[in-house]
């Protein structure tokens, strides 16, 4: 078996494991977030604003959704480098405003004629940076982020009184593939009061046609990302280090 054959059954597997965690991850973060916090390691949820485009789709507008999830800021030898990674437990992607096509029902083409298709692929995400830290509490961080893919649908939209009142979800998983990956950069901010808050803007460039037909133009993801970083049991971890060093 080629290398290549062999690393993509795992690849999955990974992913698959991530997904199926995460949610009770989140969790669990608040409950014992002091305990994965170390002098050398930094544990919080981070969240907020995305905004999302899908490339070789005409006409279409962005998709604008929340995400939410947990990072992990590890310091390297140099105090002003970090490792940034973590996980982004809820993520879409997609696009909006997407012309309609044919559901093979005369019933719902007639009902959907005039509308349009709302595209949202949800994903599991896993950001892999190097931050930097300037002395003036800026930050400047760059590298990648990996996707597994856990829905597809498309919405289709219509309006008969209010607007988009009439709506048909489609999924459409066979379409796309299980994987994304892509580069990462972003700047941001640390509030050095309180628990040290993030406030991060990230932008997101695809490289992977995530449609599976070749028949069709490529369609890749992007997103603009605004993040706040808060992190979790920080204080209470200082607390008992500093409780036992005294003990020593």
């Amino acid at each position: 078996m080629k290398r290549s054959q062999l690393l993509k059954p795992l690849w999955l597997f990974a992913f698959l494991l991530i997904g199926y965690t995460a949610n009770s991850q989140v969790l669990i973060s608040l409950l014992f977030g002091d305990k994965l916090n170390s002098g050398h390691i930094e544990f919080g949820l981070e969240g907020g604003y995305s905004l999302s485009f899908l490339s070789g789709v005409d006409p279409s507008k962005p998709h604008s959704d929340f995400n939410l999830g947990f990072y992990f800021d590890i310091r390297t030898k140099n105090p002003s480098w970090f490792v940034s990674t973590g996980v982004r437990v809820k993520s879409t992607m997609g696009a909006n405003g997407l012309a309609t096509y044919d559901l093979n029902d005369p019933g719902l083409n007639t009902a959907f004629e005039g509308g349009s298709v709302n595209r949202v692929l949800g994903y599991f995400q896993v950001p892999l940076t190097m931050k930097y830290m300037f002395k003036n509490n800026f930050f400047a961080q760059a590298g990648i982020q990996l996707g597994a893919r856990n829905s597809s649908k498309d919405i289709f939209v219509n309006t008969i009184e209010k607007k988009d009142d009439l709506e048909y979800t489609r999924n459409v998983k066979d379409a796309y593939h299980l994987l994304d990956g892509g580069l990462l950069a972003g700047l941001g901010y640390r509030i050095t009061h309180g628990n040290g808050m993030n406030l991060s803007v990230q932008y997101y460039l695809g490289l992977i046609d995530v449609r599976v037909s070749d028949a069709t133009p490529d369609q890749k993801n992007s997103a603009l990302y605004v993040n706040v970083g808060i992190p979790i049991g920080k204080g209470k971890a200082a607390k008992a280090r500093a409780e036992n060093n005294n003990n020593e």
